[in-house]
């Protein structure tokens, strides 16, 4: 197993490395390799392209110097770059970024397999992370799902047709009277309402009401 990792803080990679070597991703035999700056990562890909040793998981720090040269100027274009040229790498993102739209603009632009908080990181939960990539799943942290779920239901909610819904549902209209007033069939308006349930984290129309006033959606 090929894992690449790369953050600009050689203790910070050393700390990864020995977190992996434990058991049970210890078993995949992990071979490291690292580096510290997004020049120094380019160099590396090239290395293993040139030989065709690909990479089987990159652990890629947001923060990173970047290489002016070649346009890679954070992580993120670098993470950009390994897709690009190693399609089947699997990539973890890590950043110190908690801030709503930098976390959905990593999941937007890079769409890594794992998106980690820093301080969300430990040993057993960055092993969880990289086996969870591995057997096909993504994995994000606690911290990115709270700020994905908050752009997601700000997407939801510059909708006309749901803000519409929530509007008369809030002035007691029952769904099936909405088809004939919003123009849309009560199936679409249903499928709209789980949606926004989901994204509201609520289990009725009453409580998606009251989550969505309360948070000044209407």
């Amino acid at each position: 197993m090929n894992v690449f990792l790369v953050d600009d803080h050689p203790m910070t990679v050393e700390g990864y490395s020995n977190a992996l070597l434990a058991i049970p991703f210890g078993l995949c035999n992990p071979i490291f390799t690292k580096a510290y700056n997004c020049e120094e990562a380019y160099a590396t890909l090239l290395r293993r392209l040139s030989l065709n040793e690909l990479f089987d998981v990159a652990i890629i720090d947001k923060g990173l110097p970047g290489y002016d040269a070649k346009s890679i100027l954070s992580g993120s274009d670098l993470a950009i770059f390994i897709r690009e040229k190693m399609p089947n790498c699997k990539i973890i993102m890590i950043t110190a970024h908690t801030e709503v739209i930098i976390v959905y603009d990593i999941v937007k632009k890079v769409r890594p397999e794992g998106l980690i908080i820093k301080n969300d990181i430990t040993p057993e939960k960055l092993q969880q992370a990289v086996i969870a990539i591995i057997a096909g799943e993504q994995y994000y942290s606690t911290i990115v799902k709270k700020c994905i779920n908050e752009i997601w239901k700000k997407e939801l909610m510059i909708e006309d047709y749901n803000r519409q819904i929530l509007l008369y549902l809030s002035k007691g209209f029952k769904i099936k009277e909405l088809e004939s007033i919003i123009h849309l069939t009560t199936s679409t308006i249903q499928k709209r309402i789980i949606r926004m349930k989901k994204a509201f984290d609520v289990a009725d129309d009453t409580g998606l009401v009251k989550e969505a006033i309360k948070q000044g959606f209407i």
